[in-house]
């Protein structure tokens, strides 16, 4: 039996568990540990790490589930060709990507920041998407994943709420995956962009998908 029923909003969803994927959105040491990148940029990291104990429990029941997890880290190759120079050019020069940073080149592959912090660390058969952009379709090899495995329904966890979160549900929405958004498996160094990020996705009627939030993902990922 793999039918069940998520509570959510706009409305309660029925989804096929084997059928869904579970996406962790760049759960990074630079975002998310003290002395990281986000914190050198003047930002309280704590409100990133509020999601990591809701996302633990719901990446502990999927594992649990076989269902198939995956897990994105935003960041470049080590000698930025695939880094746009807007993207590289944008704030202070010795907070660019690829500047040294508190971890490492910033938003580098392979440097320790733009790693997965050991909370969450993928398991040696789970999906590592590296991606150079904000979303996680962008110039990956996810959608073709994602078909091949005829998934349906992403239960999306990660940061920020607003940019990675919201670009990546957008995309699937596009391209035609059903996305549930846990809000407690989320988070932004910005609250209210957390809350503007989660009403715009379900807004009328699930414009781009539904919030639900991880104790309903347990209860329904236990009724599997």
């Amino acid at each position: 039996m793999t039918q069940t029923t998520i509570e959510a909003e706009p409305t309660p969803l029925a989804i096929d568990l084997a059928r869904t994927a579970l996406i962790i959105i760049d759960m990074q040491r630079d975002f998310l540990e003290p002395g990281g990148f986000g914190a050198a940029l003047g930002n309280d990291v704590s409100r990133l790490k509020a999601a990591v104990g809701p996302i633990r429990s719901v990446l502990t029941a999927a594992r649990k589930a076989a269902m198939l997890v995956i897990h994105t880290r935003e960041g470049h190759r080590p000698d930025l060709s695939d880094a746009p120079p807007l993207k590289v050019e944008r704030g202070d020069p010795k907070l660019r990507i690829g500047a040294p940073g508190p971890m490492g080149r910033i938003l580098v592959r392979g440097e320790p920041g733009h790693d997965i912090i050991p909370e969450l660390y993928p398991l040696r058969d789970e999906v590592i998407i590296d991606k150079p952009g904000k979303g996680a379709f962008y110039n990956t090899d996810l959608e073709p994943l994602l078909r091949s495995r005829r998934i349906e329904t992403l239960l999306v966890c990660g940061v920020t709420t607003e940019v990675c979160v919201n670009t990546t549900v957008r995309e699937a929405n596009d391209r035609g995956f059903r996305c549930i958004v846990l809000a407690d498996c989320c988070a932004s160094y910005f609250p209210e962009f957390h809350a503007a990020g989660l009403a715009m996705i379900k807004a009328q009627g699930a414009i781009f998908g539904w919030v639900s939030g991880s104790a309903s993902a347990l209860t329904a990922l236990d009724s599997d």
